[in-house]
């Protein structure tokens, strides 16, 4: 009696454990929608050159160059964004005026601190650069075409970039007017150095560790030049469910370990470009979802995002 009654239950624990198995994960490309309802009065229609959705795609370190062509980028032929950014204009392009793909072109680049031959430009140079020519792009846009749509993506500096970009919006800090935040509608960020699980959806596989920004906080500016600022203040405020991050387990810049040598550290940092894990987002080596490389769950995400999006009028 005892012996059957273990049996079944043995039975009834591995159908659930088989069930469980083989349950159907969350589809990776359904985006969030945004608020339905915009704050303000817009115009009925807008001009007929203005796109869609303007997708901004931010490259990362060593992926861009000040002077690169921003609808046609050949900086950096090898570039991760590249096939997120080329991939979007084939798939819309018997569409036009569905989405402008715009790569913002910056200088890209990070000082090795304890190289005294670098050349390169300061950290802080880089994404300064880079955030003033999102943010402008953003800023013009919205002042000629009032109803177009933001699809922000971004990758390593460039994630801090975009994910900073987010932040301010997010937060009625400025780039649109706080009236305008449901214009925005997805941001996706592939290895963010200023990353904090929970701050976002973080599209698993996704380790608990912070980007190397927050980890190396706490000893400011260091090295003039390179500024670890730590934290997003208010996170990413009311676009924090529009927000998409991804980050391999073991990535330094945004899985990053615990500091005992911050000079060191940001030795590592000017180099992560490199790094074995951050380098290899568009395989399925060290990051994957349901079989997709990072650049190809984040390309399937952002257009399902566009192609969810309204079709303003024109004048």
């Amino acid at each position: 009696m005892i012996l059957g009654a273990l049996a079944i239950l043995a039975i009834v624990l591995i159908v659930v454990a088989v069930i469980q198995i083989f349950k159907p994960g969350p589809s990776p490309f359904t985006p969030t929608p945004p608020p339905t309802s915009p704050s303000k009065e817009r115009p009925q229609a807008q001009p007929a050159d203005c796109p869609d959705v303007l997708t901004l795609v931010v490259p990362g370190t060593w992926e861009s160059s000040a002077g690169d062509d921003p609808i046609h980028p050949t900086a950096n032929p090898r570039s991760l964004m590249l096939r997120v950014s080329k991939s979007l204009q084939g798939a819309f392009a018997d569409q036009p005026g569905r989405t402008e793909v715009y790569t913002v072109p910056y200088t890209a680049e990070f000082r090795n601190p304890t190289n005294l031959g670098d050349r390169q430009a300061d950290y802080n140079v880089s994404r300064t650069q880079g955030y003033k020519r999102a943010a402008g792009k953003i800023i013009a846009t919205n002042k000629h075409c009032p109803l177009t749509r933001y699809v922000l993506l971004g990758f390593s500096q460039g994630a801090v970039i975009a994910g900073d970009l987010a932040s301010n919006i997010g937060n009625g800090r400025g780039v649109l007017d706080p009236a305008d935040k449901d214009l925005v509608l997805g941001v996706g960020l592939i290895a963010d150095g200023r990353r904090e699980p929970g701050e976002q959806h973080d599209i698993g596989p996704s380790p608990d560790g912070v980007g190397a920004e927050v980890r190396l906080a706490g000893f400011g500016g260091l090295v003039p030049g390179i500024t670890m600022t730590g934290s997003r203040n208010g996170g990413f405020g009311e676009l924090s469910d529009r927000v998409q991050s991804i980050c391999a387990p073991g990535d330094l810049i945004c899985d990053a370990p615990s500091v005992t040598n911050p000079l060191a550290a940001l030795a590592k940092l000017s180099n992560a470009a490199a790094n074995p894990i951050h380098a290899l987002y568009a395989t399925t080596s060290h990051w994957e979802y349901e079989g997709a490389s990072a650049t190809q769950w984040m390309y399937g995400w952002a257009r399902a995002v566009i192609d969810g999006a309204e079709q303003p009028e024109h004048e």
